[in-house]
């Protein structure tokens, strides 16, 4: 039995990936995991300079990356993101949809403007960008759709109503996204990342207090890393999914299981 036939499933080079808030954090992550994969990285964000940066980094270490600027909670900007990414690179093999936001603050203190803004954000802006790329993906014959969920997708976390309320509609939305699209060939996932240092967690990595007790949490005891990342990433990515849709894998060192 020669069930591989000499194919390295997880090879994803070659690729056109479209990663949205690849700016900084975990985005910025992604967007050199897939470089350093072979991946040809469309990064995309409303901040141009830092995601410019952020494709300069990775062209200077001979790899390929392209900065575009889009506001997600715009379809006109989306769409004009999107044609720019065809003309540049003729596809999107795979979506990572990753901007998001929040703040923190009580629940009874939240107002319509950060309500608005935290929603458009990471549900608008998550639901209109993949149905975008979707339309793309239908036309060329398939592609990979990683939306990035949270925690907070399954659990309550204090002061973060409205970003809980919208990482558990991402879960919902990417299961019937992955329903819809699975005739097309296009699969839809998401990641679930736990506790990470990056510029949204690091005042609860400050503190001395709040970070004793979320590693306390954490069976591996330690806060995640980029690379910890990049193997669900590119597993997602690759031909090793391609019977996995409509799925979520948490990466948090076991905060879940717990």
């Amino acid at each position: 039995m020669n069930i591989l036939k000499g194919q390295n499933l997880f090879d994803v080079s070659g690729k056109v990936v479209l990663i949205t808030g690849a700016a900084t954090g975990l985005g910025e992550g992604y967007a050199h995991i897939f470089a350093e994969s072979g991946c040809k990285v469309a990064c995309a964000d409303i901040q141009f300079e830092k995601v410019c940066q952020t494709a300069e980094d990775i062209c200077a270490q001979g790899l390929e990356a392209k900065a575009f600027e889009v506001d997600v909670t715009s379809q006109k900007s989306i769409r004009k993101m999107a044609a720019e990414i065809l003309e540049t690179y003729g596809r999107i093999d795979v979506l990572v949809n990753n901007a998001g936001v929040e703040h923190i603050e009580p629940f009874t203190d939240v107002s319509e403007e950060h309500y608005d803004f935290i929603t458009s954000v990471n549900l608008k802006g998550v639901f209109f960008v993949a149905q975008e790329i979707a339309k793309i993906m239908r036309k060329q014959g398939g592609g990979k759709i990683i939306n990035i969920g949270s925690l907070g997708s399954y659990i309550g976390l204090a002061e973060s109503s409205v970003y809980c309320t919208t990482k558990g509609g991402v879960i919902q939305m990417s299961k019937t996204m992955s329903i819809e699209l699975g005739p097309d060939n296009i699969q839809v996932n998401c990641v679930a990342p736990g506790y990470f240092i990056t510029p949204m967690t690091q005042s609860f990595y400050d503190d001395a207090e709040h970070r004793a007790w979320i590693e306390s949490r954490i069976p591996l005891h330690n806060w995640g890393t980029v690379k910890d990342l990049a193997g669900p990433m590119l597993f997602l990515a690759s031909d090793a999914s391609n019977y996995v849709t409509g799925a979520t894998i948490k990466v948090d060192g076991g905060w879940l299981a717990s």
